[in-house]
């Protein structure tokens, strides 16, 4: 047989941002659900997540995305529309061996892009990687000097 004109898959740890364009982005469906609980996971673990059960997972699925590489889901992003007026970025999270190489923010794209899409005002993140985000386009007030406040009512998380 002739030698196959495909070249090898390309190891994870190997991989740099030109790799990234090789990620599909597409939407979350309900037979990823174990692929993305198995990938948040250990970000839950090191409480960089919230936990997520299947329910919620359910209900973020219309606005949900999925980075799919070599047939493996490798990172998670979904949109929470509260109102017309805002939406919030949620668990966002992309294989520890991949990060850095642009799959993050291209997830953060196609929620932000959903939003669009629903003309939602504004989407705001929660997150402990502000300069992620900030290069992202997000920035820490809002037009007109707006800031979010937080008041955490339990200590177990």
């Amino acid at each position: 047989t002739p030698p196959s004109s495909k070249r090898p898959p390309t190891p994870f740890a190997t991989m740099n941002s030109n790799d990234a364009s090789n990620a599909v982005i597409r939407p979350v469906r309900r037979e990823d659900h174990d692929a993305v609980l198995e990938l948040i996971e250990p970000f839950i673990d090191r409480r960089k997540l919230l936990p997520r059960t299947l329910e919620e997972l359910d209900l973020l699925l219309p606005n949900g995305f999925v980075a799919e590489l070599d047939g493996r889901v490798v990172g998670f992003a979904a949109l929470e529309v509260y109102s017309k007026k805002l939406a919030e970025l949620r668990s966002l999270a992309v294989a520890d061996e991949l990060q850095g190489i642009g799959i993050g923010k291209r997830l953060v794209e196609a929620c932000v892009n959903r939003a669009h899409e629903l003309n939602v005002l504004e989407v705001m993140a929660i997150s402990s990687s502000e300069s992620f985000f900030l290069s992202c386009g997000f920035d820490f007030t809002l037009p007109g000097e707006k800031k979010a406040f937080f008041l955490q009512t339990r200590e177990d998380y």
